[in-house]
């Protein structure tokens, strides 16, 4: 695609057993992009729902040509996301969650990244101003987290899920660099950004759950402490590996 009908902006979300609020969602979100008068297009990242998710997001791209999916076939919401954004074509590509589809965060991030010095803006629940609504025990995991990304890695900020937006052309490498999976892949993205010196920017962002998570949070740590172990590993030893013909932005 030529530069000049390229997207302005790319939203990826990744889903995974969502059927319940999947429409509903990718609706309004199609809405307020329409709104906001930016050329865009919608990647769901599809990855090993067992429900209904995968033919309600194969209609939604029947219905609107600026929606795409990309299914991977296996639970691992880091490689989705990390595919999407790959795929994407947009001048900057927001990464967005089903829950969320936070309309002022896209206005706010837009504008942020039209200052030529900033590379990188990270939506954080745990920054001064932020409002997280979600259960005590999730915000003090979150906390224990960040922590352990400062101590593990230096990580200078205070957060790296949630909601992100960036130029694309300034992290695509950033991006096929990554080698961790899963809940860690936002993480690496977000501390490797740091650590090449791109410009990172944090806002404050309004959290709360609108459904029950799709998988549980303890049942979730295991995985989470041995992918925080290996991105020590190849953040601070590993050589870098080189990027794959996907990374490449003309």
């Amino acid at each position: 695609m030529s530069p000049e009908l390229s997207p302005d902006v790319s939203v990826v979300v990744p889903i995974y057993n969502e059927e319940k609020i999947l429409r509903t969602a990718i609706v309004e979100l199609l809405r307020s992009l329409k709104a906001s008068g930016w050329r865009h297009e919608v990647i769901l990242a599809e990855n090993g729902s067992t429900d209904d998710t995968i033919a309600i997001a194969e209609d939604l791209s029947r219905t609107h040509r600026e929606v795409r999916l990309l299914s991977i076939g296996a639970p691992n919401y880091g490689r989705a996301l990390r595919r999407g954004i790959l795929a994407s074509q947009g001048k900057v590509v927001i990464c967005e969650e089903i829950d969320l589809c936070d309309a002022h965060f896209h206005r706010v991030a837009f504008q942020n990244l039209a200052d030529p010095e900033t590379d990188m803006i990270v939506g954080s629940k745990l920054v001064a101003g932020a409002d997280d609504r979600r259960p005590l025990f999730r915000h003090i995991a979150s906390l224990i987290y960040t922590l352990a990304l400062r101590i593990l890695l230096g990580f200078p900020g205070t957060d790296t899920h949630g909601l992100k937006a960036f130029k694309r052309k300034r992290l695509a490498e950033i991006v096929d660099a990554c080698v961790i999976e899963k809940d860690v892949f936002a993480s690496e993205l977000v501390i490797r950004a740091h650590r090449a010196g791109l410009t990172v920017r944090e806002l404050p962002v309004g959290i709360s759950e609108k459904r029950p998570q799709s998988i549980n949070l303890l049942k979730r740590v295991p995985n989470v402490l041995t992918n925080l172990a290996k991105l020590t590993w190849v953040i601070r030893f590993a050589r870098p590996r080189r990027p794959t013909a996907d990374a490449v932005v003309l």
